[in-house]
C-alpha cells in the first residue's frame, strides 16, 4: 500500500504542502517547547504535562509521516478537456433514481474527500461506482446504508 497513488488537485497538493510546512516548522517547535517546559517541572513519572506533550509529539510525527507519504505518492489530477467517461477530477451531475434529485460531485482522491462540500473520493462506494460511466448510464453504489442508483446526467 505504500506506493498506492494519491490523486490530488493542484489546490489539494498545495494545501497538504502548507500543512506539512506548518507542522514541521511551527508546530514541532511548539511541541518541543512544551516537552522542555514539562521536563523542567522535575519528576517525569507523574508529570501529566510531559505525558500530554509526548502524546502530541507522537500524533504530530504520525501526521507528518502521513503527509510526506501522500505527497511522495501524489498524482496530480489533470484537466484533459472534455471526456465522455467519468474520471478522477471530473464534476459529475447525477440523478438519484429513487428520489429523482440531482446532485453534482467532484471526484477527487481520498486525501481531498469532503462530502459536505461535494468532493467525493474515487475510493468511496459512490465514487467507485461512477468511475468509467457515461452520460445516460445508471450505476449502483453499494453503500453502508444500502444500494443507491444514480443516472449520469452530465460530466464536466
Amino acid at each position: 500500500m505504500a506506493n498506492k497513488p494519491v490523486y490530488l488537485t493542484h489546490e489539494g497538493k498545495k494545501k497538504l504542502e502548507e500543512e506539512l510546512k506548518y507542522l514541521t516548522t511551527i508546530r514541532r517547535r511548539e511541541v518541543a517547547e512544551a516537552i522542555r517546559s514539562a521536563k523542567e517541572e522535575g519528576d517525569l513519572s507523574e508529570n501529566s504535562a510531559y505525558d500530554e506533550a509526548k502524546l502530541q509529539q507522537g500524533f504530530l510525527e504520525g501526521r507528518v509521516q502521513q503527509l510526506e507519504a501522500q505527497l511522495q505518492n501524489s498524482v496530480l489530477i489533470q484537466k484533459n478537456g472534455k471526456t465522455d467517461r467519468v474520471e478522477v477530477g471530473n464534476h459529475v451531475t447525477v440523478k438519484d433514481v429513487e428520489f429523482e434529485e440531482e446532485e453534482t460531485y467532484l471526484i477527487v482522491g481520498s486525501a481531498e474527500s469532503d462530502p459536505l462540500k461535494g468532493k467525493i473520493s474515487n475510493e468511496s462506494p459512490i465514487g467507485r461506482s461512477l468511475l468509467g460511466a457515461k452520460v445516460g448510464d445508471t450505476v449502483v453504489a453499494h453503500t453502508p446504508g444500502g444500494k443507491l442508483s444514480f443516472e449520469i446526467v452530465k460530466i464536466e
